[in-house]
């Protein structure tokens, strides 16, 4: 009878915690674990990504979409440093991640020996709530229950360092002896409450005002209905942090889409004007879009003590599960009989959707992004999964796509890498591959890691119900976010050494490798582009050529942002001219007259940019 060991045994227990997939690469320090997986049929299945990061990003976009923890593996030393960047941004999201990373023989650790690394000091910040080494198997299955169980209980990541020598050992259990740690398998659900006399408290709170925003987040996902309900008997607007996007459908009149930089006008005007605030399952950081501090009174509902409170000085802290908090809450509000602050921010609404129409049909040289992705709003499939890169990708996924139904979306919301948003989409390919996956993203990411990402779609997309994965590449030639904070924040021209990107063929080379794809230039091949992407049998790479000059514009931009801009051009920007304009198009779509809504505060139709940053 062959011995069990202990990398069989980690597999084992991977498996009776329901995990299926581990997205991993391939190393001589997990080189008991790979022969391990031989032996289990790879089950749990291996997933090859092309690079130990796009393996975390992998895991973590698996996470965010499947609502299970991500599982990753790496090898010692460079692999386990790799993995780092995907890790903090589980980490900073506050998404479930178990990593699984190898390491050199126990009788050379300290030995200054190849690829040794000190990983419980590389990995303590990233995995602060669970780190730890396996040096005798009979600390398993102790270490993997209380990795997992910690990535879920706290939405974090965690680490398991395994040893070369350890992994083949032979697997003997704890026994019941002193100083042996035996462990069992789950974790049930449970969603903690507030105490009623908080929830009285809130009440008074949320009753006492006329004009409510409630600004919503991730957390709130699984407490759409109480929201929905909230917002009604409130008469609120609600406003929604990025990675709070698929928390509410944005085809409902009240919801004003997302907050701050990347967000929009009704959601910084539903900040400038309310009288009462109210936080779900959000920690959005830029205290300076929401109201000001002596404004309004605040309530705040989080699952988490630890981030309570945070951002603005609330009046009342909930901790609580935001839907059982809710239920709780519901019956304590009173319906606002007076619905004029309703009416005003839905006309807000209204009006914003048609200065994005506008906006996206403005001409561009070859072609404007921001009509790129508003002619992809309509035709996204009911099941769609989205995901958008860093960078101005992210402001067209922001203010131009509105989630409907059961679309979900993300993106690297907090650590806002570069990066993930085609590894993400293939992680929630093998969370659900019975849906739609569309990545939005920039030339610069596509050229950093997204282009190769493309040979692990070509390897697995057979096994996927649905083959589509359609991955819009905003080919502008210029790493076009930061060219951007450089003319608006600090008045510098375009950096051409820094910021100008080579030209690739990212739709040829999708063909090359058994994929498809278009490139596009000219605005009238947009739609078709995307119908074909949408209907193809396998995953489909579409490279538009977009204008750089046209501006990421924020809702709220003030005279100096606009007069850095100016500078920056006037002291030699290459694209003076475009930029020029296409900043005047853009801006003036927000104030052309004959529109059926109009604001009805002071001031109606100006820039208002005195009123904050």
């Amino acid at each position: 009878m062959t011995s069990t060991k202990v990398s069989d045994y980690v597999l084992r227990r991977l498996r009776e915690w329901g995990v299926e997939h581990v997205f991993a690469y391939a190393g001589d320090g997990i080189n008991g674990l790979l022969a391990a997986w031989g032996r289990a049929d790879d089950k749990p299945k291996f997933v090859q990504a092309r690079h130990e990061e796009m393996a975390a990003f992998q895991a973590v976009g698996y996470a965010k979409f499947s609502g299970k923890v991500g599982v990753c593996a790496a090898t010692s030393g460079p692999g386990a440093i790799h993995l780092l960047n995907g890790l903090y941004d589980a980490k900073l999201d506050r998404v479930p991640v178990v990593a699984l990373v190898g390491q050199t023989n126990r009788s050379a650790m300290g030995g200054s020996y190849q690829q040794e690394v000190d990983l419980q000091s590389l990995y303590k910040d990233v995995a602060s709530d669970f780190c730890e080494t396996a040096t005798v198997p009979e600390q398993l299955p102790n270490l993997i229950d209380r990795a997992m169980r910690t990535a879920y209980a706290r939405r974090t990541v965690t680490a398991v360092i395994l040893p070369a020598d350890v992994q083949e050992l032979d697997y003997s259990p704890p026994t019941h002896a002193f100083k042996m740690v035996p462990s069992s398998l789950g974790m049930s659900d449970y969603a903690p409450v507030p105490a009623d006399a908080d929830i009285a408290r809130a009440a008074e709170v949320l009753n006492s005002g006329e004009r409510v925003a409630v600004l919503i987040g991730q957390g709130a996902r699984g407490a759409r209905g109480e929201v929905e309900r909230l917002a009604d008997v409130l008469g609120a607007g609600v406003a929604k942090a990025l990675l709070g996007k698929d928390a509410l459908p944005d085809d409902l009149p009240y919801v004003t889409g997302s907050i701050g930089l990347l967000g929009t006008r009704p959601s910084y005007e539903l900040m400038q004007e309310c009288d009462t605030l109210l936080v779900i399952g959000s920690s959005f950081p830029y205290s300076q879009f929401l109201p000001e501090l002596d404004q309004a009174r605040a309530v705040q509902i989080d699952l988490d003590p630890h981030m309570i409170g945070l951002r603005y000085p609330f009046e009342v802290n909930l901790v609580g599960d935001a839907r059982e908090t809710l239920q709780r809450l519901l019956p304590r509000l009173h319906r606002k009989t007076d619905r004029a602050w309703r009416q005003k921010v839905e006309e807000n609404v209204a009006r914003w959707w048609e200065v994005m129409q506008r906006r996206a049909a403005v001409d561009a040289d070859p072609v404007n992004p921001e009509y790129v992705v508003h002619a992809l709003d309509g035709k996204l499939p009911d099941n769609a999964i989205l995901t958008a890169d860093s960078g101005t990708a992210a402001d067209w996924y922001a203010r131009h796509l509105r989630l409907r139904g059961t679309m979900r979306g993300s993106l690297s919301g907090t650590l806002a890498t570069m990066g993930p948003g085609v590894p993400y989409a293939i992680g929630a390919k093998f969370a659900h591959p019975d849906r739609p996956a569309i990545a939005i993203v920039g030339d610069g990411a596509m050229q950093m890691n997204g282009m190769m990402e493309m040979v692990t779609a070509a390897k697995y997309h057979h096994e996927w119900s649905d083959p589509r994965l359609v991955v819009a590449v905003l080919n502008n030639g210029d790493l076009n976010q930061v060219t951007w904070e450089m003319r608006a924040m600090t008045g510098a021209p375009q950096f051409e050494e820094s910021q100008h990107l080579p030209d690739l063929p990212y739709a040829d080379i999708a063909r090359s490798i058994g994929l498809d794809g278009v490139r596009v230039e000219k605005p009238k091949h947009v739609e078709a582009a995307w119908d074909r992407a949408l209907a193809a049998d396998r995953p489909f790479v579409i490279d538009f050529r977009t204008d750089p000059a046209v501006p990421p514009i924020p809702p709220h931009a003030t005279l100096d942002q606009i007069e850095a801009a100016a500078t920056a051009i006037l002291h030699g920007d290459s694209d003076t001219g475009s930029v020029i304009k296409q900043g005047l198009k853009a801006k003036v779509q927000e104030f052309l007259p004959g529109t059926r809504h109009r604001h009805d505060r002071p001031g109606a139709g100006r820039d208002d940019s005195t009123s904050g940053k």
